[in-house]
């Protein structure tokens, strides 16, 4: 379940163990996002459910994947293997909630096979040799279609960036957030203003971004699309890239849309959707792409929390060979 309403979960067995994945659909979803096939039953989960994705998956995915006897291995063959049973342009087909959830099974039986932690599986391929901890960018207070309050910008985030370990930075998070909330509903209520941008505004975004000069982070401007991303590089409309793995569902479609963001020196962001799941792929995730950076909401909530725990594992397990993205977060990869 995600915000209550179904979701896709996949059950994968090897010859070793089972790997299941679980992903959510977000509250507020761009119009250039991968389809997120719902079975528009309104006598049902309000139209939410998700039995026509579920029978994609048992009678055509997964039958069309066994008889090629596909190797859990070979992670870019199997995502386009399977985007290619799909050709439209949003995935209405197959859709992102049918084909990302099996990439992703996909890729955790691969780390369980070549005995490796998730993380350091993706890190592999990513190409990267180093293996950095992200800054967390915790969601403080909410706008937009996520609050139904008068805020128009959606995200209001802090990142502890001036401490030397993951662990110190979720302390600081920790408290920020608690002492913030009754701030802010003692002196500001629920209501205030702010003037964001349509991710059609290309103009505007470009103005902004030239003059501001911050991150500007495009989220619905980018979609995690190769298309859009590519354009918004083009015409500097931001710097940074929201990498939301079910935008663009599949593991290898997540890592080149990552890769061609860090090729003009963006940033990179891994975040969460507002609707989660307890899966904590994206950890695993932004510690292997060595981005540097995540956002999974408020240190609050089991769905939030997991992420941020298995972070605090990958630090423990690395020990004094952890390293903490800091006051490098947005390219912590140069040199």
């Amino acid at each position: 379940m995600s915000r209550g309403n179904p979701t896709v979960e996949i059950d994968l067995c090897t010859a070793k163990v089972l790997f299941r994945a679980a992903m959510p659909s977000g509250a507020s979803t761009g119009i250039y996002e991968a389809l997120q096939l719902h079975d528009n039953d309104k006598t049902s989960y309000m139209g939410k459910g998700v039995s026509k994705a579920v029978e994609h998956i048992n009678k055509t995915m997964a039958p069309a994947l066994i008889s090629k006897k596909v190797n859990v291995m070979e992670q870019e063959k199997i995502d386009k293997l399977m985007t290619e049973m799909d050709s439209t342009e949003n995935k209405s087909k197959f859709v992102a909630n049918v084909i990302l959830r099996v990439s992703v099974a996909m890729c955790k039986a691969s780390a369980e096979e070549k005995g490796i932690p998730l993380y350091r599986h993706i890190t592999d391929l990513a190409g990267n040799s180093d293996i950095i901890l992200p800054v967390a960018a915790f969601n403080v207070i909410n706008g937009s279609s996520h609050a139904g309050n008068k805020l128009a910008m959606q995200k209001f985030m802090i990142l502890p960036v001036r401490v030397s370990s993951f662990r110190e930075a979720m302390h600081i998070g920790g408290e920020v957030s608690h002492n913030l909330k009754n701030v802010i509903k003692e002196k500001y209520l629920k209501d205030a203003t702010n003037d964001p941008f349509d991710q059609n505004d290309w103009e505007a975004w470009q103005k902004f971004t030239a003059s501001a000069g911050i991150q500007v982070v495009g989220e619905d401007l980018t979609v995690t699309d190769p298309k859009r991303i590519f354009k918004a590089m083009n015409e500097k409309s931001c710097n940074c890239l929201l990498l939301k793995v079910n935008q663009i569902v599949s593991v290898t479609k997540s890592l080149q849309a990552c890769k061609l963001a860090q090729s003009d020196g963006w940033g990179v962001m891994v975040s969460h959707r507002s609707g989660e799941t307890e899966n904590t792929f994206i950890a695993d995730l932004v510690v292997g792409l060595c981005t540097g950076q995540i956002m999974t909401g408020a240190p609050c909530r089991s769905e939030h929390q997991a992420k941020y725990n298995q972070i605090l594992r990958m630090e423990e397990e690395m020990s004094s060979k952890a390293k903490f993205a800091g006051r490098s977060f947005r390219i912590p990869l140069a040199k």
